[in-house]
C-alpha cells in the first residue's frame, strides 16, 4: 500500500532489529498524508545510515521509535502513534540516555504478567535470580538465598574488574564509588560510572519494549527501575566494564575530551556494534517464556 509513497520505494530505513525498533534521528517525524513521515536533512554522520530525504515510516510494523538528538516530533505523530499502539521514546546518541518513553505500547501484556506471577512467588523469584547470575557468570549456583548469592558474585566481580584492567592495559585499585562526591574517584572508576548510566539507559529501552514492570527486580529489589538494573547487569562484565576501561584508557593516554563524553561515546558504540539492546529483548523474552506456569 505504501509503494512509492514518499520515496519508501527507494527508502533504505535501518531497523535496529528483528523486536521491530526504529532508531532516527536529526529529523523531524510528522504525520503526512495519513501515515508517518521522517524528514532529515543533514547528512549522515560517521556510524549512521539514513541519508538525507523524506521516508514513509510503516509504524504498524514497528513496536518502538527510538528518537535520537537533533529530532522533533509533531502533535499529529504522537495521536497517530496512540492510535496505533507504538511506542515513542527519546534516547541519547547510540541509546546512551533514555529521557522518555511514553506508555504507547501494544494490548498484550503476557510478558508483564509472567514476569508478575515469577516475582510473586518466592522460589520462582529466586530461580531467575539464579538464572540471571548463571548468564553472567557461566556457572549454575546452588539453591542458595539472594545474599549468598550476592556474596558469590562480589568475588567474581572483584576477579573480572582486575582481569579487564590487565587486558585493557590500564591500573586498577578496586571499586570505589562516594555518591556525595562522584568527581572524586579516581579515572577507571569515573568512567564506570558514566559506562554504568548508559547501559542502564539501554537496560531501560528493552524494558520498555517489551512492557515488562521496571520495579519487579529479581536480584534488585528497592530501586523503582530494579527490573531495568537487572537486564543491566547481565551485560556489566561484557558491555559496560570494557567500554569503561577503554574510555579510562583514552582518559589517561592524554586524550582532551572530559571521561563522561569519553565513556559515553565508547559505550554506545559498542551497544551499536554488538546490538546489545535486541540481545537484552531476548533474555527478558527467555526469562518469562510463553509456556512458564510462573
Amino acid at each position: 500500500m505504501l509503494i512509492g509513497r514518499l520515496g519508501l520505494d527507494t527508502a533504505r530505513i535501518p531497523h535496529a532489529d528483528r523486536h521491530g525498533l526504529l532508531w532516527l534521528s536529526r529529523g523531524a517525524l510528522t504525520a503526512r498524508d495519513g501515515t508517518l513521515s521522517f524528514e532529515r536533512k543533514e547528512a549522515a554522520s560517521r556510524g549512521e545510515a539514513l541519508e538525507p530525504g523524506r521516508y514513509a515510516i510503516p509504524f504498524q510494523t514497528v513496536s518502538m521509535i527510538l528518537l535520537g538528538p537533533g529530532s522533533t516530533v509533531s502533535h499529529d505523530a504522537l495521536r497517530l502513534l496512540a492510535r496505533h499502539g507504538t511506542a515513542l521514546a527519546a534516547v541519547g546518541v547510540d541509546g546512551v540516555r533514555m529521557y522518555t518513553a511514553p506508555p504507547l505500547m501494544s494490548g498484550r501484556s503476557g510478558l508483564a504478567r509472567r514476569q508478575a506471577r515469577c516475582w510473586a512467588d518466592e522460589i520462582s523469584r529466586l530461580d531467575i535470580a539464579r538464572r540471571m547470575y548463571a548468564w553472567r557468570l557461566g556457572e549454575v549456583f546452588p539453591h542458595q538465598g539472594i545474599a549468598a548469592l550476592r556474596g558469590m558474585e562480589g568475588a567474581r566481580m572483584r576477579e573480572t574488574y582486575r582481569l579487564i584492567a590487565q587486558q585493557v592495559g590500564i591500573e586498577w585499585r578496586g571499586r570505589r564509588y562516594d555518591r556525595q562526591r562522584p568527581g572524586a574517584a579516581d579515572v577507571p572508576n569515573q568512567a564506570l560510572n558514566h559506562a554504568s548510566s548508559a547501559v542502564e539507559a539501554a537496560a531501560g529501552v528493552a524494558v520498555a519494549a517489551t512492557a515488562t514492570i521496571p520495579q519487579l527486580g529479581f536480584v534488585h529489589e528497592d530501586p523503582s527501575q530494579s527490573f531495568v538494573l537487572d537486564i543491566a547487569d547481565l551485560f556489566r562484565d561484557s558491555v559496560m566494564i570494557p567500554a569503561a576501561f577503554r574510555a579510562a584508557k583514552q582518559a589517561l593516554g592524554g586524550h582532551h575530551a572530559n571521561i563522561e563524553r569519553l565513556a559515553r561515546k565508547e559505550t554506545g558504540a559498542t551497544l551499536s556494534r554488538t546490538n546489545t539492546i535486541p540481545k537484552m529483548i531476548t533474555r527478558i523474552k527467555e526469562l518469562f517464556p510463553e509456556d512458564s506456569k510462573g
